[in-house]
This record gives C-alpha cells, sequence and structure tokens, in this order.
C-alpha cells in the first residue's frame, strides 16, 4: 500500500481522495479520506477483512510495523484491534500527514509515523522486534524481497511474528526467509495475498 511519489508532493497524482473504512475494534466504522498517488493499492475490506479475521487471536498487545503503509488501512486496523503500539513508513509526505491527522482525530496516543525509505530504514537504524508485520509494497519494484531478507537478518522479527505479504506473483515462488511458514494464502483478482509465520 506504499505509494512512491513521483510528482512534487504539492501535486496529487491523481488529484483526489481515496476513503477507507475501519472494520473492526475501537474504531469500528470510522472512516477516513486519504490522497491518492501513483501506485497505490489500498488492500480492498474484503481483504482486510479475511487477514484480521486470521490474524484475530494474535493483534491484541501486538508489536506492529507497517513498512509500505500508502492509506494506511491495515495500520489503523491493527491499532483498532488493540495492538500496543504501530509504526508505519511511507516516502508519501502526504501520506504520512494524513495518517497524523487521523491518529489526532481518534487521540491515538501509541501509533508511530515516519517519512522514510522502508529498505534503508531496516538496513541502518537499531532493530526492535515485531510481533507482526505488513508488506504491501508497491509491484515491479524490487522491493518485497529485500524487506522480508532485512527483516529477517537484521533483528526486526520476534521469534514467532507473523508476517502479511501482498504480490504479483504466487507466494510459493517469492523465495522468503525459509524459516517462514505459509500459514494462509488467497488471490484476489490479481494479488496474492498471503500470512506467513517466523520460525526460529
Amino acid at each position: 500500500m506504499m505509494s512512491r511519489p513521483v510528482k512534487p508532493a504539492n501535486v496529487p497524482a491523481h488529484g483526489g481522495q481515496g476513503q477507507l473504512r475501519i472494520i473492526g475494534g475501537e474504531w469500528r466504522s470510522r472512516q477516513f479520506s486519504f490522497p491518492m498517488a501513483h501506485g497505490l493499492r489500498p488492500t480492498p475490506n474484503r481483504v482486510r477483512e479475511t487477514l484480521f479475521n486470521w490474524l484475530a487471536p494474535y493483534v491484541a498487545g501486538a508489536r506492529v510495523l507497517d513498512l509500505f503503509a500508502g492509506s494506511g488501512a491495515l495500520y489503523l486496523e491493527a491499532l483498532s484491534r488493540g495492538a500496543s503500539m504501530a509504526l508505519a513508513l511511507d516516502l508519501n509526505a502526504a501520506a504520512i500527514a494524513s495518517l497524523r491527522q487521523a491518529l489526532d482525530t481518534l487521540k491515538c496516543g501509541n501509533g508511530q509515523l515516519l517519512q522514510s525509505d522502508a529498505l534503508r530504514y531496516l538496513e541502518n537504524q537499531p532493530s526492535t522486534a515485531f510481533d507482526l508485520v505488513f508488506l504491501d509494497p508497491p509491484f515491479s519494484q524490487n522491493l518485497l524481497l529485500p524487506a522480508c531478507t532485512l527483516l529477517e537478518e537484521k533483528g526486526w522479527l520476534a521469534s514467532d511474528a507473523w508476517i502479511y505479504t501482498e504480490s504479483e506473483t504466487s507466494p510459493s515462488s517469492l523465495g522468503l526467509p525459509g524459516n517462514w511458514r505459509l500459514h494462509r494464502e488467497q488471490k484476489a483478482g490479481q494479488v496474492y495475498y498471503a500470512l506467513w509465520q517466523r520460525t526460529t
């Protein structure tokens, strides 16, 4: 769901606002707008609902990392459902500003936001172990596998962390770390989405 800016920040890529609705938890049915941008693919409501059904026992109290936040739908959903803290990254300044406004509206104090390149952040920052990670990068930019490799090699994952991926190719062909066990997968349109659990 990350939007890579291809125009100056003050020139919207598509000149409009998208809408997202939080599906469950404390802020259920709250709606927010987000800036549309090139390459943005907000996770559809039905996919998000399926994902959080899969994750139902694991979200409350979890430390959450959303590396390609975009609209912030997954990030806000996790916070609504009781994540203890959540950090979202995106390169698009407008996306981060929109999410900051949403957190302010919700009076949410345990959400953190950074305008940053995800791979550079994972490579260079001191790591913190997260329980749940969302990976929904722009397609055709070779971002998913490097992000997964850095998460595993740089110590960003709890021993039994859950990792959600969206990709344009089948999860079994991604070549993700060998100690990640594929828990569930489905396909919606041209997008494969999958939930993995890290094993040690």
